[in-house]
């Protein structure tokens, strides 16, 4: 079997080789490493071999079983189809097909069942909608989420290279091109992505959008994405208001029956930087809201790189070669 990796060399592509190498998926005999002109001919590592990079086109014509696309939005509708009309199965990291109707939005602990043969194209889930999902999957299925709010914390690797090399330049105080509309060293931006006309970033509609996607719910949200000047995880503050009444012991136990989650109870509780490299969520500050009827509230963090990208999409392979 031969899959190819679209965007090798960006910080999402990077981070599924890593979990690739880890995994050691049997089945995998080969697998093609896809970048921008400018990486063409440059040699990549794997498993401590080093393989060249070639162009998209020449991946295409390769017919690799599966593309793992971690390119952007722009190059996944430019070349996805193009992929699947030769036979090849393509997982996308963009939210280029996230919110198409025909399309899946696979978390693979919730609804992998969902995926059939004639699903060519299988999305990504936005990071945050990821961490966020699988915390409240339970729950929801027991006790049905009536309103939600929801605050992130997000890292600037969530935003790309760039992002990271301004935080570190900033830092050092040196000039560097703007990412970001303001600077993000000792500071946070409550404005993650564009704004859309109704005064949400994208961002904070990807999270609302998504979640009812993947949960086939209709759970009222708000949402409010900060960017924050770490380079590690993503940590959110939830709000959940459930239709059944039910006890913070209750909830507990249904969170453990997550798989891919972990939880933390008490004192104890994660903070984003301790989540790099795992590919689990952890989810911990889980209490009762005093101030509002059958509502609770939680922690999440997660890598975004790994459980809010690469090891989802890995994951989701995984699923399809099983098959």
């Amino acid at each position: 079997m031969v899959i190819a990796i679209v965007g090798a060399t960006g910080l999402v592509g990077s981070e599924i080789i890593r979990v690739l190498e880890e995994k050691k998926i049997k089945k995998i005999k080969k697998i093609i490493f896809v970048a921008s002109k400018n990486s063409v001919g440059k040699k990549i590592n794997f498993n401590k071999k080093e393989h060249k990079i070639i162009s998209i086109e020449e991946a295409i014509d390769k017919k690799p079983s599966f593309a793992l696309f971690s390119a952007g939005s722009k190059t996944s509708k430019k070349y996805a189809k193009q992929f699947t009309k030769n036979g090849t199965i393509v997982i996308d990291n963009s939210s280029a097909f996230r919110m198409k109707k025909n399309i899946k939005l696979i978390v693979p602990e919730i609804n992998s069942k969902k995926i059939t043969k004639k699903d060519t194209i299988i999305a990504n889930p936005n990071c945050s909608t990821i961490q966020l999902v699988l915390a409240i999957n339970q729950i929801h299925e027991k006790n049905k989420i009536k309103r939600m709010i929801v605050s992130t914390y997000q890292a600037v690797v969530g935003t790309g290279y760039q992002a990271v090399k301004q935080l570190e330049s900033e830092e050092r105080g040196k000039k560097t091109k703007k990412i970001y509309p303001r600077k993000i060293h000792r500071n946070i931006i409550p404005h993650c992505d564009d704004f859309s006309k109704n005064g949400y970033t994208k961002e904070e509609e990807k999270i609302i959008n998504e979640t009812n996607k993947i949960l086939e719910s209709g759970i009222k949200i708000t949402a409010t994405a900060v960017r924050v000047p770490t380079i590690g995880g993503h940590g959110e503050s939830v709000n959940i208001e459930v239709k059944k009444p039910t006890t913070v012991k209750k909830i507990i136990k249904l969170l453990e029956k997550q798989k891919g989650l972990v939880v933390e109870g008490g004192k104890k509780y994660k903070t984003p930087s301790e989540t790099k490299s795992k590919n689990e969520v952890f989810v911990s500050r889980i209490r009762k809201d005093n101030s509002q009827k059958n509502s609770f509230n939680m922690w999440i963090v997660a890598d975004p790189l790994r459980k809010g990208a690469a090891t989802n999409a890995v994951q989701i392979l995984e699923k399809l070669i099983s098959r």
